[in-house]
């Protein structure tokens, strides 16, 4: 159809022919990519626009014409509204096969490489698994009242009106309604600019980010919440170093991670609330137990753990080897990592603070001849740090990754450079209902 730089009102017909790395349907219309909410690979829709830009176009799904095979109801009845979600029309095995696509296209496009062996998806309970995020707050005038959630999937501006949350972790995904009713009732409505929540295995912490003081009968109302439901409340009046707990006391907040091996003791890691955790508890426990094994530490070996966070691989590793150092760019997070390992018993584990971003080829950690190598990167990669390692004598590394654009950069530069096969790879479900890729690889000199 000819359209011209206005946007029609008028719904029209599309093919869906693939499906793009944030979960939308991709049509094309005129030769133009055509990206459409709510649809799924293979299915005939009708649909209405709603942005024009120079490459591509954004569009809705006003009616399926011809379902998708997989295309299921969602359980949330904010599904369409929230933009927390993006698959729960997609059921879980087809949602799994899309990520795992996904990352082989990355492998193949970007980093000319391809695994001599796919690893079986790693997937989990697919609701209420999610115990780290951040809820928006805004107090709508118009609406008369405040909304907690995550953004709107078509005005991101905007904060979706919901009232529970399916993903969320039991203690806090069924009151995000009261949460709302809760900032509503305080004198400093319009001070709550966030609510970020954080849970251990025994204790769900919520921080109440204020941009204003807190007078005594709003702090009265937000420690009775907490009593009332079991939750640890904080109060952040400023920058992350402000955040301190109005009830109880001295919160708690702790995750144990089992082992899968009776040869070896459990670990358990204490944390702050602010501080990075894996979103899902379960998939976290099920992808350490999955990392050791590719990894395969041995007691002789001496393994570098990078971008180490509070020590949720460096712990688990040092119980099986003779020695392993930690290294993580945030300072607080290396202290409690080193905190950790006393806590546990471990003192075969170092722990060294630095920028990996920034060349650190002259520290010493850097310059040890380590046996094996494990990364956990953020969504940049690694890529300045393999200009430099692993050292040529390390035999093994595990890449965990949750971006796999940059994963399939490092393949290429652990491959071609460093001469390591990419001798398995496949990906975890750590963030099911979504379009995000977590996943992990070996390479094996």
């Amino acid at each position: 159809m000819s359209r011209s730089n206005s946007v029609p009102a008028t719904p029209f017909e599309a093919t869906i022919t693939d499906l793009s790395h944030d979960g939308r349907g991709v049509a094309r219309v005129d030769g133009k990519a055509l990206f459409v909410s709510g649809a799924l690979l293979g299915e005939q829709v009708m649909v209405r626009l709603r942005k024009r830009h120079r490459h591509f176009d954004e569009a809705e799904v006003v009616e399926v014409i011809t379902p998708s095979s997989h295309r299921v109801e969602p359980r949330c009845r904010h599904f369409a509204e929230c933009s927390g979600c993006s698959l729960q029309h997609l059921d879980a095995e087809a949602q799994i096969a899309a990520k795992q696509r996904v990352l082989a296209e990355n492998f193949e496009r970007i980093g000319k490489v391809a695994p001599q062996q796919w690893l079986p998806p790693l997937t989990g309970e697919p609701w209420a698994y999610r115990r780290k995020g951040r809820l928006s707050v805004r107090h709508v005038l118009k609406k008369g009242r405040v909304l907690v959630g995550f953004r709107e999937e078509a005005n991101p501006r905007f904060v979706a009106d919901i009232q529970q949350c399916e993903v969320l972790h039991p203690a806090i995904g069924p009151k995000v309604g009261l949460l709302a009713e809760l900032i509503n009732g305080l004198d400093a409505v319009d001070a709550i600019a966030q609510i970020e929540f954080a849970g251990g295995d025994d204790t769900m912490a919520l921080v109440f980010r204020h941009l204003q003081p807190l007078g005594e009968g709003d702090l009265a109302a937000l420690t009775a919440f907490g009593q009332q439901h079991g939750l640890a409340i904080y109060l952040q009046p400023g920058n992350n170093s402000s955040v301190h707990p109005l009830w109880p006391a001295q919160p708690r907040l702790a995750f144990r991670i089992a082992s899968d091996d009776a040869r070896f003791a459990d670990v358990e890691l204490e944390f702050e609330p602010l501080d990075f955790v894996q979103v899902n508890a379960n998939m976290n426990q099920r992808m350490v137990a999955h990392a050791m094994a590719l990894l395969d530490p041995q007691p002789t070996d001496r393994v570098l753990d990078l971008f180490c966070g509070l020590g949720n691989f460096t712990l688990p590793i040092a119980r099986r080897v003779a020695e392993v150092v930690g290294v993580e760019g945030e300072h607080g997070l290396v202290q409690r990592a080193a905190q950790n390992a006393v806590r546990n018993g471990i003192d075969n584990a170092t722990f060294h603070v630095a920028n990996l971003f920034e060349d650190q080829r002259a520290s010493d950690w850097a310059r040890t001849p380590w046996d094996k190598v494990l990364l956990d990167p953020p969504r940049a990669g690694a890529d300045q740090l393999l200009a430099y390692l692993p050292h040529r004598k390390t035999r093994r590394v595990v890449y965990v990754s949750c971006h796999p654009a940059s994963l399939a950069r490092d393949a290429g530069i652990l491959v071609n450079q460093h001469g390591f096969t990419l001798a398995s790879a496949g990906v975890m479900d750590m963030f099911p209902h979504t379009a995000h890729v977590e996943s992990i690889a070996l390479f094996e000199r």
